[in-house]
């Protein structure tokens, strides 16, 4: 049944018998694997493994997840443990732009993406007609006197909501408010940006214009994780066009919509599946 299927992560050094060690404890407990994902960094030395799994009679995510602490123990492994119909509780920041948060509302509300959205953040209120038609709660982050009272004010109250909400995933789709240090390093790993451009190429502000300023022949978009260096968290997808010299700073705009979407929905599916791992200043991605 679709609703007891399992779901273990695991990151550790590369060794062998690793892959004999993790399947060898499922069969022993009368598991069938029905996916099984994994990738050698060769240059890191790490091992990383994504396996879906139906439990054994009796046995439960607890059951099994005290059951596998030797095994844990034993290869220095970091493993987590999920339900796969478990909805990924997902705070989700917007400012002015709709694309992005349309986008998600109606691929969550098609079953696309397994996510549960309790709330949308947002420094500005025009975007909040959409939040009431899709029926998810809208809140206009707070305004103090000074940038910096209102930036320390609103990041409080995100970290405030995401905690009270319980949820495991923000993203920010077209939040355009930059992150500080302290935000980033609590959100590490949990935290999607969508970013406008061909990430490393193009980053910060107006990238379409840098990108016709340079006379391109290719745009793109970038999902990455949010880290203290403005647009330089690991990537986790991308998606590009062809473009001509024939094109406005609009028309990269307006094609460039499209390629958020996409990459931002893969992104947050991968990430809300537990297929994606950080790896130093890069992703593994797992089938």
């Amino acid at each position: 049944m679709e609703s007891t299927n399992l779901i273990l992560t695991v990151v550790c050094p590369g060794r062998v018998g690793l892959v004999a060690a993790i399947s060898g404890f499922l069969g022993g407990r009368g598991c069938f694997i029905n996916q099984m994902a994994q990738y050698d960094d060769l240059e890191t030395g790490l091992f990383f493994a994504r396996i879906q799994f139906m439990p054994g009679a009796g046995e439960t995510l607890e059951s099994l997840r005290e059951a596998f602490v030797p095994v844990e123990q034993g290869f220095a492994m970091t493993a987590t443990w999920s339900e796969k119909s478990q909805p990924m509780r997902t705070l989700v920041l917007v400012s002015q732009h709709d694309h992005c948060l349309i986008d998600l509302l109606q691929r969550q509300q098609r079953g696309e993406l397994n996510i549960e959205i309790p709330k949308i953040l947002s420094n500005h209120a025009v975007l909040e007609p959409i939040a009431k038609f899709y029926e998810v709660e809208f809140e206009l982050l707070p305004e103090l006197d000074s940038p910096q009272a209102t930036k320390a004010a609103r990041e409080a109250r995100i970290m405030e909501v995401f905690e009270e909400t319980n949820c495991e995933l923000a993203v920010l789709a077209r939040y355009m408010q930059i992150l500080t240090e302290d935000l980033c390093a609590q959100l590490a790993g949990r935290c999607i940006n969508i970013h406008h451009s061909f990430l490393p190429g193009f980053k910060g502000a107006r990238p379409y214009y840098q990108a016709f300023d340079r006379g391109v022949k290719q745009i793109g978009a970038t999902a990455h994780y949010v880290t203290s260096d403005l647009d330089e968290g690991p990537i986790i997808d991308q998606e590009v066009a062809r473009v001509s010299h024939r094109d406005q700073p609009d028309d990269l705009r307006d094609v460039g919509r499209s390629m958020e979407c996409l990459a931002l929905g893969r992104a947050v599916k991968a990430h809300s599946e537990r297929r994606v791992f950080v790896n130093g200043l890069k992703t593994v991605v797992l089938d």
